[in-house]
């Protein structure tokens, strides 16, 4: 009796987490409209699962209360990507949030106190992110499925005034990924989502971002360029801002992101 009781509680583990996806969303807030804090970086997570058509906030593994995405001041795509990922794959999603405002990938192109994910950064980004997802696996019990990266937009600019190279962007951005992979995984999927740009900079910058990212996906294992399409959002109309981007474009990002991810996974 004891045997089989053993054998049913293992097979409803894995049946709660065959019906489960967790993705880490890393990289800067502004891109894809991830809520912001001024709260301490080593401190601050988000973690969500999607079902019943609303996200469901799950205990904080780190201990601290922080925005939840529908009172995110600039709006987010990750709604629409939970619930397109959910009805693709009948899977629910636990995200787990580490984005800090308009942080860079490289030092040399930080101007200003937003910090970067070198590891010569002021604030440990990087060490955040890994720490909320490992908390987040041991809580949930659910294997990591990928991590879903947005950033570029404060390089691209640095690009432009010349503070930054877009060689030094691509060996960070293909280092920084290694790092990853060290902490999560050897071969975990990297999703990269393009960076924006403000309507008044010179889009120079922007388009080497894009190019250095689409070349690092071309060329290591597993890492996948999802979106591709933000640098139209402008001449479309779907900005709420200088840089943010509407409702509408967050939650065309989202269902894309999914549906890209889903796919890639099939193949």
């Amino acid at each position: 009796m004891k045997y089989i009781m053993i054998l049913f509680f293992m097979s409803v583990v894995y049946a709660l987490q065959a019906q489960q996806a967790l993705f880490l969303v890393a990289g800067q807030s502004n891109a894809v409209g991830m809520a912001d804090s001024n709260a301490s970086v080593a401190t601050t997570a988000y973690e969500y699962c999607y079902t019943n058509n609303s996200l469901k906030p799950l205990k904080d593994p780190v201990g601290c209360n922080e925005l939840h995405f529908q009172k995110a001041n600039t709006g987010s795509a990750w709604p629409a990507f939970a619930n397109a990922y959910a009805k693709q794959t009948g899977n629910k999603v636990v995200i787990v949030q580490a984005a800090r405002g308009g942080s860079s990938c490289s030092y040399k192109a930080e101007l200003d106190d937003y910090g970067t994910w070198d590891t010569t950064g002021r604030l440990p980004l990087f060490d955040s992110a890994i720490i909320k997802t490992n908390a987040a696996i041991r809580q949930t019990g659910i294997a990591l499925k990928g991590i879903i990266w947005s950033q570029g937009e404060r390089d691209a600019n640095a690009i432009n005034t010349g503070h930054l190279t877009a060689a030094v962007y691509q060996s960070t951005l293909e280092n920084l990924i290694l790092r990853f992979r060290r902490e999560l995984g050897d071969n975990i999927p990297f999703y990269i989502i393009q960076t924006g740009y403000y309507k008044d900079h010179d889009k120079r910058g922007f388009d080497e971002v894009r190019r250095c990212q689409r070349e690092v996906s071309n060329e290591m294992k597993n890492v996948m360029l999802v979106y591709d399409e933000t640098g139209s959002f402008i001449e479309k109309g779907l900005m709420k801002d200088q840089i943010h981007y509407n409702q509408q474009a967050l939650n065309m990002i989202g269902k894309t992101v999914a549906e890209r991810i889903v796919s890639a996974g099939k193949k």
